[in-house]
């Protein structure tokens, strides 16, 4: 495989000379779900990646932690992007918190939504076999129905978009565009035990009250490391707080990354 085609796959939006935000999706994501957020904060350098084995990233493996952190490297690299703010979702933020501690000076500040970081290994076993099992539509409609029923409080529009950006047609069904085998390591990694950011690093925690990923008990072990650089704003919201509660979210980024009300 050539480098280039190794290279993942980059979703820009905002103002080309703004502050860079390097943006990590959840697993089975994508870099595009992010421009809701991006049009709600337009100052910035929006810089969504689609992570290895999703999107129209390559879906080579591996697909663990360390992985997905020399892939963010790389893509600052090539963009010439010394200095970042990260914003993960999920296992985005799982990998944020991996990126700050192995390139403290590469990463600015950490803005980490409902972060999915040391989860139960039990919970995990059983997500994982579930990704295992079919997950193929025979219409666009009953991929969107299925989509809208995970996606409970997210608009209605946000779901099209998602459907319209994010399913592909392989033979004779639909399916989500990404590689369920990039899904399970994911699982995996998400059981590891939690580290938190690196103390003197800027964090935004925002977790999402029906969320259910986001335990005190690191919330503590991140205020003893970071004391008086943490900084946590919970929302009231499920796991796609982002999308569902975007105005919101994009206040607290925009007040933590650009120091603005």
């Amino acid at each position: 495989m050539s480098e280039n085609a190794r290279r993942l796959h980059v979703h820009t939006f905002g103002n080309p000379v703004g502050v860079p935000v390097l943006a990590l999706h959840g697993v089975t994501g994508h870099g595009a779900r992010w421009a809701p957020l991006a049009e709600a904060v337009p100052e910035l350098r929006w810089i969504g990646v689609d992570l290895r084995g999703h999107g129209r990233s390559p879906w080579a493996p591996p697909w663990n932690i360390e992985q997905h952190v020399a892939d963010a490297v790389a893509v600052l690299d090539r963009l010439e992007v010394e200095d970042v703010a990260v914003v993960g979702h999920s296992f985005g933020g799982a990998v944020a918190v991996h990126l700050a501690r192995a390139v403290p000076d590469r990463v600015e500040r950490l803005v980490l939504l409902d972060p999915a970081l040391g989860l139960d290994p039990d919970d995990m076993l059983e997500t994982a076999e579930d990704t295992r099992r079919d997950e193929t539509y025979p219409d666009l409609e009953s991929a969107r129905a299925d989509r809208a029923d995970r996606w409970k409080g997210v608009d209605g529009a946000l779901v099209d978009a998602e459907v319209a950006a994010h399913l592909a047609y392989f033979e004779d069904r639909w399916e989500w565009r990404y590689l369920r085998s990039a899904a399970l390591v994911a699982w995996n990694e998400m059981a590891r035990p939690a580290v938190v950011p690196p103390a003197g690093m800027p964090t935004l925690v925002v977790p999402a009250t029906r969320g259910e990923f986001v335990e005190q008990s690191w919330l503590d072990r991140c205020a003893a490391t970071l004391g008086a650089d943490l900084t946590v704003r919970p929302v009231e919201a499920g796991h796609m707080l982002f999308l569902e509660r975007t105005d919101e979210v994009a206040a607290h980024i925009r007040e933590f990354v650009l120091g603005l009300d």
